[in-house]
């Protein structure tokens, strides 16, 4: 009889703690009942990711490989997953005050977003192709049910259920591409995929599975031409759902992606990059022009999270430390400015309803001229616009492709980041010099003005120190080399 020994619980520290924690939250929320166990949960979440945050920067040095090859930490998980627990801490602040005035409080809420991020947590650190599905799967059942939250909307169940019958498809795409490589290479164990696909000529069968497993992973960041559920979703789901998923898995989704590209697949940047140029270059045009005619802040902000996955994605394609480098600083600077808008939507209230369009934006300088200032920085960040935060994301991933030899690619990035710019400063013209709409509600919750202190802070200053940060994502991207 085989015996197998316990592996090193050490590295895995971080989920198995929010695994622990999830557990224990459910039964305090079943006895305490859900008027009472709402806001304790919440707190308990939030400081648990914090806590969670700390284990995984104290957590072992080095690549650790443990539970028999399935799970592996290293600097480029560490980095991804501090930002992942920070979008969620960021989520639950920013979901409270909205729940409470939507008439949604329930205690489900956080237990579903602290089990969501274990699975993002276990994608990140995925060094098997089963463990990427296990990971990626506890993170997909709790969003599809987030995503239909407000069950007494018709847009939020329609969201839910166009969430889950597209996220399903794409997990049966995935789960294919994992059998086609298992059966022509012999192996779902990125370890020894990365040594048996070294070789110069990879079977068809291989490159074939590949080619499906992107497609599922495509899904998950909302890259073209995967990207179709990604406006409707936002738009349905509760606004504080909508600024969840923009953050925490698409970061998550995201490290997953290229941990598979660089690190299994590594030796065939050949096959695999054809594909990450066209699906960069797609989202990054699509995203451009599609969002010029939407007059929903919502579906705006979903094209516009679609065109920072491709501006991502183009580092990605280098295929080279600079590269990765620049996703992972391209998605720390993102989550930041995501924080920031989302924030201030949260906060366009008339009479104590939400609001979505556009148009009910105008004249916000004159009625709330700090909110209006602060988006107004958000606006020019996403845009690009020097010397705010977006303009260094850009410029790394950017720098990347040009050193790689990718000069269209980089061409076409540039590009269209100008014709993006439209839509954000098209914003920053209606809050500034249309006609004012009906003032929003007065007051701002203590979650929504820490999240918008910090996020405008960042976006701000970041120019000032960008060394740190970009440190930071170069050692995780020398973690994914060989």
């Amino acid at each position: 009889m085989t015996s197998y020994p316990l592996p090193d619980l050490a590295p895995a520290f971080p989920e198995l703690w929010l695994a622990v924690l999830g557990m224990a939250l459910i039964l305090v929320g079943v006895f305490a009942g859900k008027d009472k166990a709402s806001g304790l949960l919440s707190w308990l979440a939030g400081i648990g990711f914090a806590i969670a945050a700390v284990l995984v920067m104290m957590g072992p040095e080095g690549r650790v490989v443990t539970f028999h090859g399935l799970f592996v930490t290293d600097a480029f998980g560490a980095f991804m997953k501090v930002l992942v627990l920070l979008a969620s801490i960021f989520a639950l602040i920013m979901s409270r005050d909205y729940l409470e005035r939507e008439g949604v409080v329930r205690f489900e809420y956080p237990l579903l977003m602290v089990f969501a991020t274990i699975g993002m947590l276990m994608m990140i650190s995925a060094n098997d192709l089963m463990s990427l599905y296990m990971g990626l799967e506890l993170q997909s059942l709790s969003l599809y049910v987030l995503a239909a939250f407000k069950r007494d909307s018709v847009k939020s169940t329609e969201a839910g259920l166009k969430y889950f019958l597209l996220g399903a498809l794409s997990s049966g795409m995935l789960l294919y591409g994992c059998s086609m490589v298992y059966g022509f290479a012999g192996s779902t164990s990125f370890d020894a995929l990365a040594v048996s696909l070294a070789a110069p000529a990879p079977s068809l069968g291989v490159i074939v599975g590949l080619v499906f497993i992107m497609v599922g992973l495509a899904f998950k960041i909302s890259a073209v031409p995967f990207h179709m559920w990604t406006p409707d979703v936002y738009e349905g789901a509760p606004t504080s759902v909508a600024a969840f998923f923009a953050m925490a898995p698409k970061i998550a989704a995201m490290a997953l992606l290229v941990r598979v590209l660089a690190e299994p697949f590594g030796g065939m940047v050949g096959e695999w990059q054809q594909v990450t140029w066209f699906i960069a270059v797609a989202s990054m045009v699509l995203a451009a022009f599609a969002a010029i005619g939407q007059t929903n802040i919502k579906r705006l902000l979903a094209y516009s999270s679609i065109g920072h996955v491709g501006y991502a994605l183009v580092g990605l394609t280098a295929g080279t430390v600079e590269g990765y480098r620049g996703v992972a600083a391209y998605m720390a600077i993102y989550l930041f400015m995501t924080v920031g808008t989302f924030s201030v939507v949260l906060l366009m209230r008339r009479q104590g309803r939400m609001v979505e369009q556009i148009a009910d934006l105008a004249g916000l300088s004159r009625s709330r001229p700090v909110i209006a200032f602060i988006l107004a920085a958000m606006m020019f960040s996403l845009a690009g616009i020097p010397p705010l935060a977006g303009f260094f994301g850009k410029l790394f991933v950017f720098q990347a492709a040009v050193k790689a030899g990718l000069f269209w690619l980089a061409v076409i990035g540039v590009v269209s980041s100008v014709v993006s710019a439209y839509y954000y400063l098209r914003i920053v013209k209606i809050m500034y010099f249309d006609e004012p709409a009906e003032a929003f509600d007065r007051g701002i919750g203590t979650g929504l003005t820490v999240t918008l202190a910090i996020s405008f802070a960042f976006t701000m200053l970041f120019f000032i120190v960008p060394g740190v940060l970009l440190d930071r994502a170069g050692q995780a991207a020398l973690a994914l080399m060989p």
